[in-house]
């Protein structure tokens, strides 16, 4: 339920990541915003976490969560139900926001009332001593969170350019109408589910709401060294590949075209890599496209065998 008195929820969904979530906590008591609350959901970690928070639990603008059943959609929807905002911010429990983070977001809603979803910049913060690798290419590093379209807001047409999760406002109404985040797509423990923000903005256009680049609404993300691993990679582009398939699914667009268009993506992925053999990076980036599409044409054809029981 809103309250007036509060303009914005911004809320950390958050599982064993004390190493980074002081910081991010820090960095949304630090906002220059004025009527906001700060709300952190304990999606079933096992680390520190609850005492990280416990001791900064005396400021009045912050607000702990206990959420046992493993999942972020599911903790998001915790939190925007235990929200009092008009607008939910969602802030990564391993990034770090600007200052003027709120103040940006709240302003774009003020200014166009069939806004429903909107994110801005992202920038890397590199371990102390790490370069990235030269086999990581521009498109790659937005598996770890990078985002930029410019320096100017723009606003998003193609679902597949949505804003990253991790610096990612919606209009609570918007959430309501839809009955909140989808609880099949989405990180779950260690595996890489993802599409969750994609499949919001083609809803959210389909029903003729706005998404939004607001390049001076920044976070910072942390790379974690044990993602800067090509291991680690491939395993990102094969969950890629089950995310999508599982949105085509939910959007009731599952059909045997699927098959030859993750047949022909694998085809047009291993030929690039190929063609850039002395490109580490395109190399790469064209090899884990490929491996992805392995990860989608499994799950249509797990589909076909077994058809999926989505959560309602």
């Amino acid at each position: 339920m809103s309250d007036p008195q509060i303009s914005i929820s911004a809320i950390i969904c958050t599982h064993n990541r004390e190493q980074y979530l002081e910081a991010a906590i820090d960095s949304l008591l630090a906002q220059d915003f004025p009527n906001y609350e700060v709300i952190v959901v304990d999606n079933a970690s096992r680390d520190r976490t609850r005492a990280i928070v416990e001791a900064k639990l005396p400021h009045p603008r912050l607000h702990y969560i206990h959420e046992p059943v493993l999942g972020l959609s599911v903790a998001r929807n915790t939190g925007f139900k235990a929200a009092k905002g008009e607008i939910l911010a969602y802030l990564d429990d391993d990034a770090v926001a600007t200052p003027q983070w709120l103040s940006v977001l709240w302003a774009a809603y003020q200014e166009n009332d069939k806004l429903a979803i909107a994110g801005g910049k992202v920038t890397l913060l590199w371990p102390e001593g790490i370069t990235p690798p030269e086999w990581l290419s521009p498109g790659l590093s937005g598996n770890l969170g990078a985002y930029d379209l410019g320096s100017e807001v723009a606003n998003i047409t193609k679902p597949g350019l949505t804003p990253r999760g991790l610096n990612y406002s919606i209009r609570r109404t918007f959430l309501e109408n839809i009955g909140g985040f989808d609880v099949n797509l989405g990180r779950i423990g260690k595996n890489l589910l993802s599409n969750e923000e994609l499949h919001m903005t083609e809803l959210a256009l389909k029903q003729g709401w706005e998404v939004a680049y607001l390049p001076k609404a920044l976070v910072a993300h942390n790379v974690a060294i044990e993602r800067l691993k090509p291991s680690w990679f491939l395993s990102r582009g094969w969950w890629q590949g089950v995310s999508e398939c599982y949105r085509q699914q939910l959007s009731g667009r599952a059909n045997t075209a699927q098959f030859l268009n993750g047949g022909e993506r694998i085809i047009r992925g291993l030929y690039k890599s190929v063609k850039y053999i002395k490109d580490p990076a395109q190399r790469f980036d064209n090899l884990v496209y490929a491996y992805g599409q392995l990860g989608y044409l499994k799950t249509f054809i797990q589909g076909l065998i077994s058809p999926p029981k989505f959560s309602k």
